[in-house]
């Protein structure tokens, strides 16, 4: 009996098959970096429908804004973001100066040379998150009338965070509706959205349960900050077992930022207190994702009572 015997060397070398691998030909087109795709049209349809979906259970004197993949890097350094996420953030940049500096650029990388130590930094960066310039809009506005404001927004956005793995990307689209207003306000609209998310989660045939959960904070801080975070309850995700109950994966969350954003933009509630926040949030990549994986890439072979619900 001959074995092959593998050395750690080349066990670690060779790749390792993820349980997702096999939607890819069906959902994406490669572009050359790991976790930003081309997406099929079967996939962007199924997209579009969750985004219907999550529209018809859109709560009234709810506002709608939608935002662009960037914003203003001023109004995100304001909100904290660099204290708590840095290794994540994408800046845009451009090559700026005389157009002899520009030329000399262009001219290194036609030698071979390297273009890129001649750019600098725009007043711009690439969106982490969907909610972030709702805030300094609600600021503008003075004190929130009884009962808060309630804002549907969404965003494509940016995390730089290099994967191959398909429930992981770099660029991704967050669908999010927030409350802002007091303590009461933002505690019942988050618990409402709990118990109905669950059942959107539900309807849709997704196997799941809810956790308690924690963002990726940055470095040894951010893991106290992690720690303090699940003992507070702010933050509970939508887990799916996409992998195996060991490995879940959130495909959405409930979050309470506490008066966070009130006091970083000076957004007072309707007693003059600076006001508190929250967010429920879809992972709209995620979910789709979570669909195919959880129910095939032959959408004909569906649920009907999950295709109905998509309107196909």
């Amino acid at each position: 009996m001959n074995l092959a015997i593998k050395t750690p060397l080349q066990s670690e070398v060779e790749p390792v098959a993820d349980p997702l691998d096999h939607l890819f030909d069906s959902l994406f087109h490669p572009m050359g970096a790991d976790g930003v795709y081309a997406r099929t049209g079967l996939y962007e349809d199924v997209i579009e429908r969750l985004a219907a979906l999550i529209t018809r259970h859109r709560e009234s004197d709810t506002e709608v804004v939608r935002f662009p993949p960037v914003m203003s890097r001023a109004m995100l350094e304001k909100s904290g973001y660099l204290k708590s996420f840095p290794n994540l953030l994408g800046c845009v940049c451009g090559l700026h100066g005389s157009e002899q500096d520009i030329n000399a650029a262009v001219s290194r990388f036609e030698k071979g040379g390297d273009w890129t130590s001649s750019l600098s930094p725009a007043d711009l960066v690439l969106s982490p998150a969907a909610c972030y310039p709702v805030y300094p809009i609600a600021a503008s506005r003075g004190a929130l009338p009884d009962g808060g404001l309630r804002f549907d927004v969404s965003a494509d956005c940016f995390r730089r965070e290099p994967s191959k793995i398909l429930d992981r990307f770099q660029s991704f689209r967050m669908r999010e509706y927030v409350c802002i207003g007091n303590h009461d306000d933002v505690a019942t609209f988050r618990e409402r959205w709990m118990v109905r998310a669950q059942a959107l989660a539900t309807d849709l045939g997704l196997t799941f349960k809810v956790d308690y959960a924690s963002d990726p904070f940055f470095g040894r801080v951010g893991q106290m900050k992690a720690i303090s975070q699940v003992q507070q309850s702010l933050k509970f995700e939508l887990l799916v077992p996409l992998r195996g109950e060991d490995k879940p994966t959130a495909c959405m969350s409930f979050n309470y930022h506490r008066d966070h954003f009130g006091l970083t933009w000076d957004i007072k509630d309707s007693d003059g207190n600076p006001a508190h926040t929250g967010c429920v949030a879809f992972g709209m990549d995620r979910l789709a994702v979570a669909m195919f994986q959880t129910h095939g890439t032959e959408v004909a072979k569906w649920p009907q009572t999950v295709r109905s619900l998509l309107a196909f």
